[in-house]
């Protein structure tokens, strides 16, 4: 099982131990950052001593792809295991990376002998509607919680649940719910920020701004937020132009996929020249405010008045 999302990987493995009716007792977790290869191969040939069958999850198991694990592994004693394993073990092998190494005799092996299950590309809304799992809840509330909390899907499903505790038999979810119930993400704030100053909507970009301003955000960490986010997506859309795929482009700016699935309003939005000029001025006022020359405060509102 591989993909950029923890959440993911985590998903199915619940699904695995209900299909395969996997018990507790005989399921043993490993991490390719912390246990030698011949260890884990080792346990996978031993038979259970409470069942039939037993599992063995081995995490971090990026020896499958072209990134190292913390420590050396030898591929040649997990060659030989997938050559002919034990029918008895379940094997799951779990690692966060975009993709695996499809040269490697490894992910041949686990082709062949096994099933590999790539967990990459996902609808965000789709997988928000299935935490809610019987609670009925619209597409726009959906979004709306989206954009209050982030697209993290840990920290989403922890809000989802939340809410489901708080609603308890009360299966419809309102927009009160969802406003009262959930703690905004700074994140959230900030895609807010440059979408106000983007589109040169002051008023808006000041109340966000001062909101922010009233949670303890300091304007020189805003600034820097603010720079890198921009930046991000004048990449993105020069990488769309050229023609790369959503995928390749996570890749390359080692981003979640679900955060340019987050963005995909933004850089149809924004234009390429725009963003540019803020850079620069976003440049200008760092230089200003670490010689002095302005209040880092009012430096900040002046660069969302003028701007």
């Amino acid at each position: 099982l591989y993909g950029t999302e923890d959440y993911l990987i985590e998903k199915e493995i619940k699904k695995l131990k209900a299909d395969l009716n996997i018990d507790e007792i005989d399921t043993n977790t490993y991490s390719m950052n912390e246990t030698k290869i011949e260890d884990i191969v080792d346990d996978s040939q031993t038979y259970s001593l409470f069942s039939d069958s037993k599992t063995v999850i081995i995490e971090n198991s990026y020896i499958f792809s072209s990134k190292k694990c913390s420590i050396d592994q030898n591929s040649e004693i997990l060659e030989k295991y997938l050559e002919s394993p034990n029918p008895n073990t379940i094997c799951i092998f779990t690692l966060n990376c975009q993709k695996l190494d499809e040269r490697k005799k490894l992910v041949k092996l686990a082709r062949k002998n096994g099933t590999v299950k790539e967990l990459n590309n996902i609808n965000i809304n789709i997988l928000v509607k299935e935490m809610f799992e019987n609670y009925e809840i619209s597409n726009s509330l959906v979004n709306l919680l989206i954009s209050r909390v982030g697209t993290n899907l840990e920290i989403l499903n922890q809000e989802v649940n939340k809410i489901k505790i708080y609603k308890d038999k009360d299966l419809v979810i309102t927009e009160d719910d969802i406003i009262n119930l959930t703690s905004k993400n700074i994140e959230s704030d900030m895609f807010a920020l440059i979408n106000y100053i983007v589109n040169k909507d002051k008023y808006n970009a000041l109340l966000v701004y001062h909101e922010l301003i009233k949670n303890n955000e300091e304007p020189v960490v805003m600034l820097i937020n603010l720079s890198n986010k921009l930046r991000m997506i004048y990449q993105v859309k020069i990488f769309m132009k050229k023609g790369y795929s959503e995928a390749d482009i996570a890749k390359i700016l080692d981003v979640k996929p679900g955060a340019l699935y987050y963005m995909r309003d933004s850089l149809r939005k924004y234009d390429e020249k725009r963003l540019i000029f803020l850079l620069e001025k976003l440049k200008e006022l760092d230089y200003k405010i670490k010689t002095n020359s302005i209040d880092r405060f009012l430096g900040f509102e002046l660069f969302i008045l003028e701007n």
